[in-house]
């Protein structure tokens, strides 16, 4: 058996949809780009949506349209994908880690505090795996010290905290689409704002830094090409629609997985959802004790042809980190620990439950061998 690590979940919907576009003269900067951000602004329910054609250049522009600039400081977690991170060097300012909670696997708000400096600019916390982070503490701390608040909802497009979209409490927010993630484009991001300043900047700087009311080749400030094609957006749309469908389908599958895992020692699972919390599953991580040795259980895994990986790596510890700013083992102790012991099953929409079945059997057969 081969199971795959994520697969995206396209329909024929998706598919009439992207092949009516290109029966069209509008492949880019056509209808489909201020179709999809209407919607989609309209299901997080903020003002405005603009989208472009990454979540990295998501944050990115998130970063430079908040003045962040040279010498400026942004808190932020270690334990991410690089991205969030990187968009704070893209615009040569400073990341600043703060280690992590051990149950949520997001920053620890109640650490920021002491991380804050009169070089600070900014938080950016990031929803790890589609479990919200305590938004609350960190509008607080935000509020005190006149700081701005960028979400990382990458990975958590759905999710809620205290009955609230993820999205909506920062003064900007990311969504990628990535086809592993909830919804896909193929490639592709979105910046959500209730700032029409915002949101103005962040279309002219996805275009070259024309403004929308601006002459052809007519360039206001410095600017980039992170436009995404009417081709993708369709795609957006379609998935869209059916929002509600994939994460009904992607929270069976992680009821499945615990279902088949709870009440083993030896495996830490997900925490679930509460009346505060409202996960959107973007992968299902598991973690070993310390008694394993994780990378081999993954080799033994994909013996078994079950795709699997370590989520995620400590950006501190990844070499570039290392290189140009000395980080060292046991600087951010708590998410090193989880990194070193975190597995990601494969999980995706249409995984059946004999799949899951054979992952589950094969994890703990292997597991059982170790314990001899």
């Amino acid at each position: 058996m081969k199971i795959h690590l994520s697969r995206p979940d396209i329909t024929e919907k998706e598919i009439k949809a992207v092949l009516g576009v290109l029966k069209t003269p509008n492949l880019s900067l056509g209808p489909k780009i201020p179709e999809f951000e209407e919607k989609f602004a309209q299901y997080i329910g903020t003002k405005y949506a603009v989208v472009v054609n990454s979540g990295t250049s998501a944050l990115h522009l998130c970063i430079k349209a908040l003045g962040i600039r040279k010498g400026d400081e942004v808190i932020t977690t270690p334990f991410s994908f690089v991205a969030s991170a990187n968009c704070i060097l893209f615009e040569n300012a400073n990341p600043v880690f703060v280690d992590i909670d051990p149950l949520t696997l997001n920053i620890d708000v109640n650490e920021i505090r002491k991380k804050i400096t009169n070089r600070t600019k900014a938080i950016l916390p990031v929803h790890i795996f589609g479990y919200p982070c305590r938004m609350d503490k960190v509008m607080k701390l935000a509020k005190e010290n006149n700081l701005r608040v960028i979400e990382d909802a990458c990975e958590a497009i759905g999710a809620e905290f205290n009955s609230r979209k993820l999205g909506t409490f920062g003064d900007c927010a990311a969504f990628a689409f990535y086809p592993n993630k909830q919804i896909t484009t193929g490639e592709g991001g979105m910046i959500v704002t209730d700032s029409a300043r915002l949101a103005n900047l962040f279309r002219s700087m996805r275009n070259q830094g024309r403004n929308p009311e601006s002459r052809w080749l007519e360039h206001q400030r410095l600017g980039f090409n992170y436009r995404l094609s009417d081709i993708n957006c369709a795609l957006g749309i379609a998935q869209l629609s059916r929002i509600k469908e994939i994460l009904r389908k992607r929270s069976a599958v992680a009821r499945v997985y615990r279902m088949k895992l709870k009440g083993y020692k030896s495996i830490e699972l997900p925490p679930e959802d509460n009346q505060s919390f409202k996960r959107s599953w973007f992968v299902y991580c598991i973690r070993l004790s310390k008694d394993f040795d994780r990378d081999d259980v993954i080799k033994q895994l994909k013996a078994k042809g079950i795709e699997c990986s370590a989520y995620f790596p400590t950006i501190h510890l990844q070499p570039f980190y290392k290189k140009e700013f000395g980080y060292k083992r046991g600087d951010f102790p708590v998410a090193e620990s989880i990194s070193a012991r975190t597995i990601a099953l494969p999980f995706y929409n249409n995984l059946k439950e004999g799949q899951i079945d054979y992952i589950s059997k094969s994890l703990l057969k292997i597991l059982k061998i170790y314990l001899i």
